[in-house]
């Protein structure tokens, strides 16, 4: 691979700088969807394995290997995490996983907007997003998912066949719990099977539609009630990925009180914790009906910017650029009524 196309850049939102992803464990993604994947598939099923993934997670980030070789003080330090924010202070957490699964303070340090009509991103993360329908911004047709086996039968796919999506890439020095992005009532929920390909860019571009074929959690939220956010069906799904060993179903209503997993009828509020990744990177992916949403004006700019150098942007040959979003930040808002009859 050239050394050009070996290089990842993104766009910080609150900055609009351009800045270099270090991509974790990127030779060996590299190699294992490279050559192994073509030239020894059986081996690739089986390192993509559910089992596999557990087994490596454990090994990286739990075990005393795992433990000498990162360290939770100098992986803290190579990647800027701000322990200051956590709920609970102490010493440095022993494991890799102590880490990804932190709580922080979310309610001081990821304010929310009090626009009801405002949908927030469900995890610090780096996103993207385009439509379902051809004269969409960003049309690009099965590619990430295919929308039918992503729901897997958990709800009509049709409902959403021409609406707008969102990925949010959680690479693992992140804070590792996904909120949920609007307020309404679970209608359905299901655990699918799958495998656990890696989320880096570079397993992205070589898996054609990675994200339907991975473990996920499918969640369908019917928005369109009493205190609800207004916009329709939203299916929110979460996405395993390589060296995932589980996805936590652990709702809460304030702060981290009283989780409960999740259920049809269980009301979810704007912006409160959902569920929790256990370990590693992982990926969140919203569905919206057509014309229910308008996405922030500047997320649209940054994601056709020229002058970042995405693998999404040359894998796929139209602008395609992640911006680095906060949890809980505005990402779109309701299109009402009166905007349909302009």
């Amino acid at each position: 691979m050239r050394e050009s196309a070996r290089q990842h850049q993104y766009v910080e939102r609150q900055s609009g700088r351009v800045c270099d992803e270090q991509l974790y464990w990127d030779s060996a993604v590299r190699f294992l969807y490279s050559s192994v994947r073509e030239n020894a598939p059986r081996l690739f099923a089986a390192m993509t394995s559910a089992r596999m993934s557990s087994f490596l997670a454990f090994l990286n980030y739990e075990s005393f290997v795992g433990r000498s070789v990162a360290g939770g003080r100098r992986f803290m330090g190579r990647h800027g995490i701000d322990f200051t924010e956590c709920v609970e202070e102490g010493p440095t957490p022993a494991t890799l996983s102590q880490i990804f699964e932190r709580k922080i303070r979310y309610w001081e340090t990821r304010p929310m907007s009090k626009e009801s009509k405002h949908i927030v991103a469900p995890a610090d993360s780096r996103m993207v997003w385009g439509g379902l329908h051809w004269d969409a911004p960003l049309f690009i047709k099965g590619k990430f998912f295919e929308l039918e086996e992503l729901l897997g039968g958990v709800a009509d796919w049709r409902r959403f066949i021409d609406g707008d999506w969102a990925v949010f890439r959680l690479t693992p020095e992140k804070y590792h719990y996904s909120h949920s992005p609007v307020a309404g009532v679970v209608r359905q929920f299901a655990s699918l099977d799958g495998s656990c390909h890696a989320c880096n860019p570079a397993a992205v571009v070589e898996v054609i539609t990675p994200y339907s074929k991975n473990r996920r959690d499918v969640t369908i939220i019917d928005t369109d009630i009493p205190g609800g956010s207004g916009v329709g069906l939203v299916a929110m799904v979460e996405v395993a990925a390589l060296m995932i060993g589980d996805i936590v179903q652990c709702t809460s209503v304030e702060k981290y009180r009283a989780p409960t997993g999740m259920s049809p009828g269980l009301f979810l509020h704007r912006g409160s914790p959902k569920s929790r990744y256990r370990p590693g990177g992982s990926t969140d992916v919203l569905l919206f009906e057509r014309g229910r949403i308008r996405v922030s004006d500047d997320l649209f700019r940054a994601q056709q910017r020229r002058d970042v150098h995405s693998r999404l942007s040359l894998a796929f040959g139209a602008p395609l650029v992640e911006t680095e979003v906060r949890v809980r930040s505005t990402i779109a808002q309701r299109v009402t009524v009166e905007r349909d009859l302009e």
